[in-house]
């Protein structure tokens, strides 16, 4: 195989192999899912410890579906690359490793987290990059026994139900595809998630992002000129208890509601942040891997995240891409108007996604996912997650 090109039958084969790695990945996740609950041939999921902080853990079923992986991987392609969340954490350099090379780059476990408390919002993430650029993704959420999947060149698709369902190609809302309203982001879904710094500092990135889902929540001509008024911000909350709470949604109805000068009081905005930062975690689905999925099939509208890997993103981002979605950098550029909408680096860690939209009478759908873009980079704050060789 050349290093860098790949013929058009051997991707297909490529994608047809990560489909079925996917769900059988997914089968080990489903055994731990079923030793919790209580059934005699389950997988014990194992001792589960603290990587950064306690929203970074990795358990015993982690390590072990990525060995699987790993090895179904190296068995059928010896020459590939491979990089996966669990060995590349294990390590000391947080360099981006990703070449020209085909490589893999697998999330065995996304939504760790979510795994842990049985809440259904995890997956396996596979994809394959040439040239550095995802050109295969695959997503797998075995408790919604649901597949995500593209392969560059040939569209994205949804499989539900596997044995009885026909796929979907997405976005899910196709003939036409829904445009993006005039003055979004107001009426649009907002995704976020509040990742693993958590550093309360000034200035710090978990500051950031409170000031920037404020602005999105926000009612028009609020914070300034930043107010965003969006429908929702698909957040959820947990205690330390594991009790789901719709705090953030909650906070997020309370902002859009509240007038200019009652949100502007910063011992108002200091008593949410610190209600916030008494749970484990506030998010839409804590998996950025389903984040970009669910970007992909039009139900979220715009999503905006710093701190990923290219693990967590690398799928959803060849999904998206082949949904008709835009990404790009979460940071606003010095100019928000003018400056170029770049495609996102791989290893970058600040991604903004905008979901697929359909052709206005005004506008093409490019020209609205780009208006959104601008108009997302003037509320937000820039996100600080710099990296070696990225």
């Amino acid at each position: 195989m050349a290093s860098s090109s790949l013929s058009t039958e051997e991707l297909q084969d490529i994608y047809t192999f990560a489909l079925g790695l996917g769900r059988d990945a997914g089968k080990i996740l489903l055994d731990g899912v079923e030793k919790r609950s209580g059934a005699e041939n389950g997988r014990d999921m194992g001792k589960q410890e603290e990587k950064m902080n306690a929203v970074d853990i990795v358990t015993q079923t982690d390590l072990d579906v990525e060995a699987f992986v790993k090895n179904e991987i190296t068995r059928r392609y010896p020459s590939h690359k491979f990089i996966g969340e669990e060995t590349y954490s294990a390590g000391q350099s947080k360099e981006y490793l990703v070449d020209d090379s085909p490589t893999w780059i697998v999330d065995p476990l996304d939504g760790t987290v979510n795994y842990t408390h049985l809440f259904p919002m995890f997956c396996v993430s596979i994809a394959f990059c040439l040239g550095g650029i995802p050109v295969v993704g695959v997503i797998y959420a075995p408790v919604l026994d649901t597949t995500y999947s593209a392969l560059a060149g040939h569209g994205a698709y949804q499989d539900d139900a596997h044995a009885s369902k026909p796929r979907k190609k997405l976005p899910l809302i196709n003939g036409p595809k829904a445009v993006l309203g005039p003055q979004a982001p107001k009426g649009c879904i907002f995704g976020c998630e509040w990742g693993k710094d958590r550093r309360d500092v000034e200035g710090g990135n978990m500051m950031r992002k409170i000031g920037s889902f404020i602005n999105m929540a926000a009612e028009i001509g609020g914070r300034g000129g930043k107010g965003g008024m969006v429908h929702g911000v698909r957040s959820l909350g947990r205690s330390a208890s594991s009790h789901p709470l719709f705090l953030f949604s909650l906070f997020a109805a309370i902002i859009s509601a509240a007038p200019v000068t009652f949100i502007s009081n910063t011992k108002y905005e200091t008593i949410l942040t610190q209600a916030i930062l008494t749970f484990t975690d506030s998010f839409p689905l804590q998996s950025a891997t389903m984040d970009l999925a669910y970007v992909a099939a039009g139900a979220i509208d715009i999503w905006w995240e710093g701190g990923c890997w290219e693990w967590d993103v690398a799928a959803g981002i060849c999904i998206l891409r082949e949904a008709g979605g835009l990404i790009t950098t979460a940071n606003p550029p010095a100019n928000p108007e003018t400056d170029p909408i770049e495609e996102v680096k791989l290893g970058s860690r600040l991604y903004l996604a905008i979901r697929p939209a359909g052709d206005s009478e005004t506008e093409t759908g490019r020209q609205a996912q780009e208006r959104v873009v601008r108009a997302t980079w003037k509320k937000v704050q820039a996100l600080d997650y710099s990296r070696p060789g990225a």
